[in-house]
């Protein structure tokens, strides 16, 4: 007989430990019907907190609206490259300004470089990644940063702005191992998502082989990119748990100190309150 995807259990966290979802989108549509079940199922396996990620001015007065309403979320404020185009508004940067003060942002973010949909033009989406830059630093907040195809321009402004006394996380690493080794040594965390899980997925296994834990976040980046067995369907964060179990298997390491390490990194990271 065989096994279903929905039948697959969760791999379960032993001891004290905790995860940490260091990227989702609670504000999104996907989530409206039943949210209060989504974070009830995430702390019922052990995913206690959640980073909340704006991505353009509604969604960031969102994410702070719900870090508000549950406890355990975080919120972060920012304009994804998708949507630079309304920075065009002369108001934007001080309301993005005014919003990453509120005492419930914990970084400033997710903003970057997309080659691959290119919504935007490419020399607006590097002018307001660079501005967006200056702003999180002006605003003493780790960035959150998106590189679809990208990286050298990625990589290129943020050399320019260094040095990020605040820190940032590469949000859903996408490149290979050289890439990882130059983000971190920039100062920058990376953040592994569900794609771990996947069969083909071995430029990303092999930037996990070659860092540190101490380089590392785990992140659903939900409502996208659920990790198998769930792929395809709506990803929450409960299901960070088969991602922190592929990076515990790659890096030859217990769950339990995958989920301890990078809860650690993202508690320093962003500034958070021990639970």
């Amino acid at each position: 007989m065989t096994t279903k995807k929905r039948d697959i259990p969760l791999p379960r966290l032993g001891g004290a430990v905790s995860l940490l979802d260091s990227h989702c989108h609670l504000d999104m549509p996907d989530y409206d019907a039943d949210l209060v079940g989504v974070l009830a199922r995430a702390r019922a396996a052990g995913v206690t907190e959640v980073i909340t990620v704006g991505i353009d001015l509604r969604s960031s007065e969102r994410a702070i609206a719900l870090a508000e309403e549950h406890a355990g979320v975080h919120a972060t404020v920012g304009v994804h490259p998708h949507h630079v185009e309304d920075l065009a508004d002369g108001s934007a940067y001080g309301r993005l300004r005014a919003l990453g003060s509120h005492k419930k942002v914990v970084a400033y973010g997710e903003i970057g470089l997309d080659y691959v949909k290119n919504y935007a033009p490419i020399p607006l989406q590097r002018e307001h990644f660079a501005r967006q830059v200056a702003l999180a630093k002006e605003l003493h907040l780790p960035l959150i940063v998106h590189d679809r195809e990208a990286h050298a321009d990625v990589l290129a402004i943020l050399a320019a702005a260094a040095p990020f006394p605040a820190g940032g996380v590469m949000h859903c690493f996408s490149g290979d191992a050289e890439l990882a080794r130059q983000v971190f040594a920039l100062g920058f965390l990376v953040s592994i998502p569900g794609v771990v899980t996947f069969g083909k997925a071995e430029t990303l296994k092999e930037a996990v082989r070659a860092l540190p834990l101490s380089a590392l976040l785990l992140e659903t980046d939900g409502p996208f990119l659920a990790p198998a067995p769930h792929r395809g369907r709506r990803n929450e964060p409960q299901y960070l748990l088969h991602t922190a179990q592929a990076v515990a298997e790659l890096k030859g390491v217990s769950l339990e100190e995958v989920a301890e390490r990078t809860t650690e990194n993202a508690r320093r990271l962003f500034s958070l309150e021990p639970a």
